[in-house]
């Protein structure tokens, strides 16, 4: 290949990257509206889950419908950071009013950051001002802090995901750590759901995942039956 044709590959890639980059946060954009609509017709002061995509994809309502569980509200947004979240806090935290809240947000800050930043200090930092505002504009609800799932890097979709170099088990330990010794802080419960979906290295299993990071349903199934009785 030669120079030329090489940086033309290298310049309709870049611009590859960059419309679907934009494409995804119109998509965030959107989803934060329907649910600040939403908000203005549910029933307040049920249970809410909220956070990334691993909470977006979690079928909680359905769940809880279909077993007779108090009303469940699902307010998680694929890609968000706990700064996108601290962001929209209103509509996809505080709007519900929930009387039970289940929060995992922050692995999509396990992730390179740029020189001079770190993202555990970021997480941390980012993750006490979550339990601040929890604290002063929820009172009365009941918080649940869910510990990080794992990952697998060695399933053939993850080994190319860059995010994966840092954002491993080790790292997710390490963090998780951070998030019970904030919820004992504050007054909130810990939970820790993830024996179910780990394989005997501490690995998110092979067969609950296309890409190392996100759940097939039967993951989901695993996670809820863990959950039950908090609900």
């Amino acid at each position: 290949m030669t120079e030329e044709r090489e940086q033309i590959v290298r310049e309709v890639r870049e611009e590859f990257m960059k419309s679907m980059a934009e494409r995804f946060e119109r998509e965030k954009e959107r989803k934060l509206m329907n649910y600040r609509q939403q908000n203005a017709y549910i029933q307040k002061g049920k249970t809410l889950f909220t956070g990334s995509s691993l909470m977006e994809q979690f079928p909680i309502t359905e769940y809880c419908q279909n077993e007779g569980l108090p009303v469940a509200y699902n307010r998680g947004i694929g890609g968000y950071t706990t700064d996108e979240f601290l962001a929209a806090a209103d509509t996809v935290l505080l709007d519900p009013r929930p009387s039970k809240l289940f929060i995992n947000i922050g692995t999509n800050d396990i992730r390179p950051m740029p020189e001079g930043e770190d993202w555990f200090e970021h997480l941390s930092m980012n993750c006490r001002r979550i339990c601040v505002i929890i604290r002063e504009k929820l009172k009365d609800t009941e918080v649940y802090m869910m510990a990080y799932y794992p990952v697998n890097g060695n399933v053939p979709a993850a080994r190319d995901n860059f995010a994966l170099r840092v954002r491993t088990n080790e790292n997710i330990a390490r963090a998780n750590s951070m998030v019970r010794e904030l919820a004992g802080e504050f007054g909130f419960h810990y939970i820790d759901v993830n024996d179910g979906l780990k394989d005997e290295q501490g690995n998110l299993k092979a067969e609950y995942t296309q890409d190392g990071i996100h759940f097939d349903p039967v993951a989901y199934r695993t996670v809820f039956e863990r959950l039950k009785k908090y609900l």
